[in-house]
């Protein structure tokens, strides 16, 4: 994988949010600077172009000159601090950004000859802080714009993208969605829980709060869920999925993520064919309650029991009424 660096812009007034603090708008339960975060975790180094704030990992801060100056001006503050061949731009209000995307943003910026790689929307546009961009030719415009201008306070994007040759890359309608409005904030959170995406949302945003980096196989875990609400009891399931995380936990304390992944698929393993045992045999017992019980209410074309007749049902042992 190509090695980079991550520029994060998290500046800017939020004009159009009421002047809110957008990094620090949640959507899905996690701040939209941690989401963009949590997307390029590959970097080398992270730059912050904006003010200081808790993360969900280490980045190194850094302001623009003047405060305020402009994507630009944020991006020469941020790139000031890089030392990689190539260098992820990223704006902080990407709430769908994936490491899907990241990986083919780098992939095509590393094409020979090419000088970066942008991201599409869905009417075509380019978007510049949705890209990867090789670092010194960045390096180089940036210094002749600043030059020809004076200073790069102010000035828009496309000064820089219009003399680099970039790649533009289609990542769908999501990767490039970006939350300038209260009515772009409430189109995303309404997004994650569609029937489609909630499951994948919650589980990642519960990883990312309690900081486990493991990749697991969900679809195991919600059958064997399924398997012990069905062969054992509904409480079942929470209760086996925990026991299954406590002994994946166990069988690989100080191994890898990797490890990791593999205890917890074999302890899911093991657990459903316990929950599918348990299952069998509460069948073969339904069963033999079911025969038994035919048996008992009799088994010839009368009703009556097999090879006799009906019993007398008046006084005991006179066969009289």
């Amino acid at each position: 994988m190509t090695a980079y660096d991550v520029i994060v812009l998290a500046g800017g007034a939020a004009k159009r949010l009421g002047g809110a603090d957008k990094p620090g708008v949640r959507v899905g339960g996690r701040a939209l600077l941690d989401r963009v975060l949590a997307a390029c975790d590959g970097a080398a180094r992270t730059v912050v172009v904006g003010d200081r704030r808790a993360t969900s990992r280490p980045v190194v801060w850094t302001r623009e000159v003047p405060q305020g100056g402009g994507p630009l001006a944020a991006l020469d503050a941020g790139l000031r601090l890089t030392s990689a061949d190539h260098v992820l731009v990223l704006s902080a209000d990407l709430p769908f950004l994936g490491p899907g995307t990241v990986d083919a943003l780098l992939a095509a910026a590393s094409q020979p000859a090419r000088e970066g790689a942008l991201c599409t929307d869905p009417d075509g546009r380019d978007q510049p802080l949705v890209a990867a961009y090789r670092a010194e030719p960045l390096r180089r415009e940036l210094a002749l714009i600043a030059t020809e201008h004076g200073n790069l306070a102010g000035l828009p994007l496309r000064l820089l993208t219009a003399e680099l040759d970039l790649v533009r890359v289609d990542a769908g309608p999501d990767a490039a969605f970006d939350c300038d409005t209260w009515d772009d904030i409430a189109a995303a959170r309404a997004r994650i829980r569609e029937h489609g995406a909630v499951l994948d949302e919650w589980i990642t945003s519960v990883k990312n709060e309690l900081g486990i980096d493991l990749d697991v196989d969900t679809g195991v875990l919600l059958d064997l869920a399924r398997d012990a609400a069905h062969g054992v009891a509904r409480p079942a399931a929470p209760l086996t999925t925990f026991l299954v995380g406590y002994a994946a936990a166990r069988a690989s304390a100080g191994a890898g993520p990797d490890e990791a992944a593999a205890a917890v698929a074999e302890a899911s393993r093991k657990a459903t064919a316990l929950a599918l045992r348990w299952e069998a045999e509460a069948a073969e017992a339904a069963e033999a309650a079911k025969s038994a019980e035919s048996a008992g209410q009799g088994g010839d074309a009368a009703g009556g029991p097999a090879g006799g007749a009906k019993p007398d049902t008046g006084r005991e042992g006179t066969g009289t009424p």
